[in-house]
């Protein structure tokens, strides 16, 4: 199968003045943002249209000749925005905006509110409450990632002793505690 020619896999449409004005255009912007992937990706389509060959490009971009091919395709089909990086879409969200509002309003009134005996939120109970209400089930690893884009964060009770001295816990956090410090933070007054 005989090889095409330099500069054929992209429609004469996508090599115009104008075209090519705009690559330039885009390869400068991006050097200017510090955006390598676009710069790269331009740079490359560039000079293939300036007549460099797909291997000599790989070997000077540092990538797979099916890199530099994927990117003449994208400019040929796209043009300049075919160049330009985009989030991966992803599957569709299993709870509607809906459905975590109303999450959002339940965890805010309590696990009592919502039936747990317990007043502590855990990553199980929320998942159990999701899962019960909505017909959704998330792994527990997930859950906190959902309760993080509602506005919630991660709380620690601190561990206090019921029966421990305060004086005792006072006095060893202001004096004690400085000294056993490498550098002893400034001691607030009360």
């Amino acid at each position: 199968m005989p090889r095409s020619k330099v500069d054929t896999a992209i429609r004469p449409s996508r090599r115009t003045r104008a075209a090519v004005r705009e690559l330039r255009l885009l390869v400068q912007r991006s050097h200017r943002k510090g955006d390598l992937s676009t710069w790269r990706r331009a740079k490359a389509v560039l000079d293939y249209i300036r007549g460099k060959r797909v291997v000599e490009l790989a070997d000077t971009m540092d990538v797979t000749r099916g890199s530099v091919n994927r990117w003449i395709g994208w400019y040929d089909a796209q043009g300049t925005e075919g160049l330009q990086p985009r989030k991966a879409p992803g599957p569709p969200p299993r709870l509607t905006e809906d459905q975590l509002s109303e999450l959002a309003e339940v965890v805010d009134a309590g696990p009592q509110a919502a039936g747990f005996s317990t007043g502590v939120w855990t990553g199980p109970m929320i998942g159990q409450l999701i899962s019960q209400r909505f017909g959704v089930s998330y792994h527990n690893h997930h859950i906190p990632w959902i309760l993080h884009r509602l506005g919630f964060s991660v709380q620690r009770p601190r561990k206090r002793l019921a029966r421990a001295d305060a004086q005792a816990q006072e006095y060893w956090l202001r004096t004690k505690l400085p000294r056993i410090k490498k550098k002893p933070p400034p001691v607030a007054e009360s």
